[in-house]
């Protein structure tokens, strides 16, 4: 992958078309329970209606919104910081988490004690939290035990899309088709944390990615879109992968697969953690090749454990891991 570093360690940003606050409508902020709960979603303003005896006012519509600060005018965005940790205090007030002194990852602090690598790494200032010993820190985990996480209660209200205000006559003309989910017509933090815990449902949510906006994925909720980039093979910097990263979430993904290859995907996978407030996913098996310069019979166990424990010591939400993969086709992926 290449790099400019003057470029990124000076003038780093994003396009300012991808931050620009979508037409007809504006970023509005639903309250939660606590003062540091604040949910986002699109108002999308309606035109009146004509009528005999004139205009007939509409209500504005309330969507779910994916794109995070990028979209609000109010927001200053710099991708040299990052966004702002939203759910660090979170994470930190539940105590079942350490700070870790240094990386554990061998590869993840070989990169970080290499100077040749400064004007490439994104300075964070904080070092990654491990479970404490005997502690389980998954979402799933909360819910089994009947614990209803701030996380949960973000995302019933974003769920819900403020549709307590909407008319009855919109909801009955356009009821939509189950096809035998059972969504409720209001979303509690409750039922978020039930269907968790039967394991029908599942928050990706890396207590080393705080700056996320709690997601759900579940047959019984919102359908999610996943969108996938990559580095391109003839020109690709830094900025431009954060740059298809915010373009991503402000279309509408979900979540982000980073697909990409190259020496430095390990910098570049930094960047676009720290500047993304949707859940980050990868191929770890696309790394680890890298690392064996594409000859799969070299791969270890324990060089494929090394690039997870990187990997999610940076912040990576979800992996895709594939198993049972036949050595004759490993050597593909690096091509």
């Amino acid at each position: 992958m290449n790099a400019n570093p003057k470029f990124l360690s000076a003038t780093a940003h994003v396009d300012a078309a991808a931050i620009k606050p979508l037409p007809n409508s504006r970023k509005v902020y639903v309250p939660g329970s606590r003062p540091d709960l604040r949910v986002p979603m699109r108002e999308i303003s309606q035109s009146d209606t004509p009528a005999e005896m004139g205009a007939e006012k509409n209500p504005p519509i309330y969507v779910y919104d994916t794109s995070g600060p990028y979209t609000d005018p109010a927001a200053k965005i710099d991708i040299r910081s990052g966004l702002a940790p939203l759910r660090e205090k979170w994470i930190a007030e539940r105590n079942d988490t350490d700070r870790l002194p240094d990386l554990t990852s061998e590869y993840g602090r070989r990169r970080a004690a290499d100077a040749k690598l400064a004007e490439l790494r994104f300075n964070l200032k904080r070092q990654p939290r491990r479970a404490k010993p005997g502690m389980n820190v998954s979402q799933m985990h909360y819910a089994r035990k009947g614990i209803i996480t701030p996380e949960m209660e973000y995302i019933a209200i974003r769920e819900n899309q403020r549709r307590d205000g909407l008319s009855e006559l919109i909801t009955r003309q356009h009821a939509g088709q189950s096809f035998g989910a059972a969504i409720p017509k209001v979303m509690t933090p409750e039922f978020v944390r039930d269907e968790v815990a039967r394991g029908r449902a599942i928050i990706p949510a890396n207590i080393n990615h705080p700056e996320t906006e709690p997601m759900i994925i579940g047959r019984n909720f919102l359908v999610k879109i996943n969108a996938n980039i990559g580095n391109s093979a003839l020109s690709s910097s830094i900025a431009e992968e954060v740059e298809k990263m915010t373009w991503s979430t402000r279309w509408g993904g979900d979540t982000v697969m980073d697909l990409s290859t190259g020496k430095n995907i390990h910098e570049t996978r930094e960047w676009i953690i720290r500047n993304s407030p949707v859940p980050i996913g990868t191929v770890p098996i696309y790394q680890a090749l890298e690392k064996v310069d594409g000859r799969a019979e070299e791969l270890t166990w324990e060089m494929f454990r090394d690039t997870l424990i990187e990997q999610a010591e940076q912040g990576v939400d979800y992996f895709t891991i594939h198993a049972g993969v036949r050595l004759a086709y490993i050597p593909m992926t690096a091509k």
